[in-house]
């Protein structure tokens, strides 16, 4: 479970999640795709192994 600080405005909460994700498994930005739930407080991540 991964708590976020940025507001579920503008997409900012799902940026902040992609970014602590990329950060916490050391792969690209562009390696992490929500693929589902984007417009609710659970989301379903794909990350992409290098």
């Amino acid at each position: 479970m991964v708590h976020l600080k940025s507001p579920p405005f503008e997409g900012k909460a799902n940026a902040e999640l992609i970014k602590l994700l990329s950060e916490k498994f050391k792969t690209p930005k562009t390696n992490i795709k929500i693929k589902s739930g984007i417009a609710s407080r659970q989301e379903i991540v794909e990350i992409i192994a290098n």
